[in-house]
């Protein structure tokens, strides 16, 4: 019994490191099975504004994982892939504080004072990934992934693949019946 209460622990804590939450959304009369090769919408991705190096590093994972899931770049594509972001400051102010005075039980306490407060500033973002469907001109998924952003341009690469594979993890959909 103490290993089964232990899994569950564990199953949050694994579940719980990840920097980036994802969800999705996609039109269910459609038959996702049909898709096959795919192009950027240019035009779109054109207006993203984010450097041009961010942007290349997010259509250069798009790329890695479709074609880990066996789809096509193509001049006649079945999907056009559209991205756009945002972006806001996050601020976090904390406080801990303790003082002198009476206390629990036996009066003045010599041992507590002074306080703490932090203030955290940070970067949060959001990529979208949208899927539409070439022919029709219709949007049929669309990704988001949110999570804090990095300065850091060694860490930029990984966080940026991090953000399109935990999307696009949930492409195609499983339509349940």
């Amino acid at each position: 019994m103490k290993k089964l209460a232990f899994i569950p622990i564990l199953f949050f804590l694994l579940t719980s490191c990840s920097s980036v939450r994802v969800n999705s959304d996609y039109d269910k009369k459609v038959d996702f099975s049909q898709y096959k090769t795919y192009a950027f919408l240019k035009a779109g991705i054109d207006k993203v504004e984010i450097s041009d190096l961010d942007k290349k590093r997010i259509l250069r994972s798009i790329d890695e994982t479709l074609a880990a899931k066996g789809f096509a770049k193509s001049e006649t594509p079945d999907l056009l892939i559209n991205i756009f972001t945002k972006e806001r400051e996050q601020v976090d102010v904390n406080q801990f504080n303790m003082g002198w005075g009476y206390g629990w039980g036996y009066g003045w306490n010599p041992y507590l004072w002074g306080g703490n407060t932090t203030v955290n500033r940070y970067t949060e973002g959001t990529l979208y990934i949208d899927l539409i469907d070439a022919k029709k001109k219709e949007l049929i998924w669309q990704g988001e992934g949110e999570g804090t952003l990095t300065k850091d341009t060694n860490k930029k690469e990984a966080l940026i693949k991090e953000f399109v594979s935990k999307i696009l993890e949930q492409y195609p959909p499983v339509v349940k019946k």
